[in-house]
């Protein structure tokens, strides 16, 4: 079942680090500023879901030690807020984009 655990935490991490590289290719690249604002709080919301995944790993590969459980509290934090703030933005961007959309 560990095991189990192990590879699904894997592939979550590499399916959220090629969506965070494709919605960082994609923001940079859009001209609207309203859709690079969207694609960027995507990109947020998968980093900080990589780094909760990340802490997730380091739980369950490494056992004990001090310094350890203080860098996966500081992923698993760092990682709740990049989703939190990633959230806030992507509802800032979707209200201001459907408004712009109303006035034309």
């Amino acid at each position: 079942m560990v095991l189990f655990i192990k590879y699904l935490l894997f592939i979550l991490l590499v399916i959220f680090v090629i969506g965070a590289a494709v919605f960082s290719i994609s923001s940079r690249r859009a001209l609207n500023p309203q859709d690079k604002g969207l694609k960027r709080s995507v990109m947020n919301v998968m980093l900080g879901a990589m780094l909760v995944t990340l802490s997730l790993i380091s739980m369950f590969l490494f056992r004990g030690s001090t310094v350890n459980i203080i860098v996966e509290a500081a992923f698993l934090l760092i990682g709740a807020f990049n989703i939190f703030s990633g959230i806030r933005s992507y509802s800032f961007y979707s209200r201001s984009r459907s408004r712009s959309q109303e006035q034309h």
